[in-house]
């Protein structure tokens, strides 16, 4: 085969002028020091506050202290490969965790990674992890009722969509309980779960996972997970990735509720982190602005505002005529009603698919022998809505859920409760604060008059109907009825410790006889005068009943 010069030398001169020469720049630094979790880098001159920078071996870290001569860096993971002198390149991307319907069902770490063993993750979506929360024109007032299924909350210390309520109590009083009961109720509500366990044992995670399952909430419940044995930034940055991907859903007109569990010990992992990067140190050592990382977590929580436009009959929200106006928020529905008067027949209000979402936040946090006046406990409780607080003596006397009502509060108050529910636990909470000041008089006093034995007699009563099983959230509907017996006083005659049965029976006997009554309220949402007259009926057909069916079982045990 002969080579022929003329040939190969028009080859090379076509490759030369077809040569591109592009310079790929990477800007990298050298680790100065590494230990704790935290890097010191010299170099990185451009790295932005919060950046991916890449370590040897895929190690990710995050750039937190942007000094004049280094750079402090948070590292997701096992830092023992890499040394002092090794390279470390930037990224140039804030973090981000993917976010979107695949992770439903799935439990991932603090970076957004299935730790389920069922596979990668498939979402083209991902989001940045620090962004703002919404502005005050994007919001709108609470005003619908996320039920928890406990008759305590909802009939005291209702929580709303978009809301946030801080669940705080001693170590073992039910605050884990109380906030799982909440997620297996939203079973059909259209809410999307996430379940962010920071510094929690694995175990613990384990059976949380195992209970949801069991109940059928994992199909719409995604739980992330930065447990004790994960490294400080892991356990500080959870809270936030969870959040990231609720506001997915929230974003997109839907519902989402965010468990934290618990905020405490995000505390103490962004107090190491801090300390170890030379931090000052301010109360209890923590740094100065811990109140501001829980502060921006929580107000990513948030109902947003409807977005209403009038056009004509037909014409759906993707293909708005040009120059319609679009009528944001409460003062929205105003406006586009009048707007509809003006234009008259042919028209209509029609909303934004991808409005009116909300995200409700119930963050936990854990008190030192019932002292809600440290640090941590005032901050959130500033920051929060509301709060409901779990007492352990309440606890131990078997007062379960163990709700201080005394104590706990929701600042969104009436306006998350269903009329039905307003109406029938209007006096609830007053009877029960006057129960607990005339029980405690009581101890040290023999001669008690009518007015008062009667008062403490039904106080009784309250409480043990308010008594609720671990997993058993109830319809609001249901918790209607036996709130409404017991504040109109259908269960003044009957044994405190009849009155477990008294309630099992008459869900029962309401759910085969006068099913009407459960079907109108669910409906109407309210107690009108023709339902009420049923219930009231009913509970007396109902009492005639027990009450034979109590005295034959005694007729028969004599």
């Amino acid at each position: 085969m002969q080579l022929r010069a003329e040939e190969i030398s028009s080859i090379i001169k076509k490759q030369i002028q077809t040569y591109e020469r592009a310079a790929l720049t990477t800007e990298t630094g050298t680790v100065l020091s590494i230990g704790d979790g935290i890097a010191r880098i010299y170099g990185l001159e451009g790295v932005m506050s919060g950046e991916l920078l890449e370590f040897p071996g895929g190690l990710m870290g995050l750039a937190l202290n942007l000094e004049a001569d280094n750079v402090g860096a948070a590292l997701f993971g096992e830092s023992t490969h890499v040394k002092e002198g090794a390279s470390v390149k930037r990224t140039s991307r804030i973090m981000e965790v993917p976010v979107g319907e695949a992770l439903i069902g799935r439990v991932v770490n603090s970076l957004g990674m299935p730790v389920d063993g069922k596979g990668p993750i498939e979402t083209p979506h991902r989001r940045r992890v620090e962004i703002k929360a919404p502005g005050i024109l994007a919001r709108q007032p609470v005003k619908e009722p996320l039920q928890t299924g406990i008759k305590a909350i909802d009939a005291m210390v209702p929580i709303g969509r978009g809301q946030r309520e801080l669940i705080i109590g001693d170590r073992q009083t039910g605050k884990t309980a109380v906030a799982l009961d909440t997620i297996i109720n939203q079973k059909g509500q259209n809410v999307h779960c996430f379940y962010i366990a920071v510094g929690q044992k694995q175990s613990t995670v384990a059976a949380v996972l195992d209970k949801l399952t069991a109940h059928g909430a994992m199909e719409y419940t995604t739980i992330v997970v930065a447990g004790a044995s994960e490294s400080a930034p892991l356990q500080y940055i959870a809270p936030y990735t969870g959040v990231t991907m609720a506001e997915y859903f929230r974003d997109s007109g839907r519902h989402a509720l965010c468990v934290y569990d618990d905020l405490s010990k995000q505390a103490v992992a962004y107090r190491q982190l801090s300390l170890l990067l030379r931090r000052p140190p301010g109360r209890e050592a923590y740094p100065g602005d811990v109140f501001y990382i829980h502060s921006r977590l929580l107000e990513r929580a948030a109902r947003m505002a409807d977005h209403l436009a009038v056009v004509p009959k037909g014409t759906t929200w993707d293909k708005l005529p040009e120059g319609t106006r679009v009528h944001i928020g409460e003062q929205g529905h105003d406006s586009a009603g009048e707007e509809l008067k003006a234009k008259g027949d042919g028209f209509e209000i029609i909303k934004d698919p991808m409005s009116g979402g909300s995200l409700t936040a119930l963050p936990i946090i854990e008190t030192q022998a019932g002292d809600v006046s440290a640090y941590i406990p005032t901050n959130v409780i500033s920051i929060t809505d509301g709060q409901i607080f779990l007492e352990a003596d309440l606890f131990f006397s078997g007062v379960r859920p163990a709700i201080n009502v005394g104590i706990s509060v929701s600042r969104v108050g009436g306006s998350a409760q269903i009329k039905a529910m307003r109406s029938v636990s209007g006096s609830l909470k007053l009877d029960l604060a006057q129960y607990r000041e005339k029980a405690a008089f009581s101890q040290f006093a023999s001669d008690l008059d009518q007015v008062t034995r009667n008062m403490l007699e039904r106080g009784a009563r309250l409480v043990e109907i308010l008594k609720q099983g671990q997993y058993t959230p109830l319809p609001v509907e249901k918790q209607i009825l036996i709130i409404y017996a017991g504040t109109k006083g259908y269960l003044d005659s009957l044994e405190t410790s009849k009155l477990s049965d008294y309630e099992k029976q008459l869900y029962a006997f309401i759910e085969s006889k006068h099913g009407e009554i459960l079907e109108n309220i669910r409906k109407k949402k309210a107690l009108d005068k023709d339902t009420e007259e049923s219930l009231k009926n009913a509970l007396k057909e109902f009492g005639t009943a027990f009450g034979k069916s109590g005295s034959d079982k005694k007729s028969k045990k004599d």
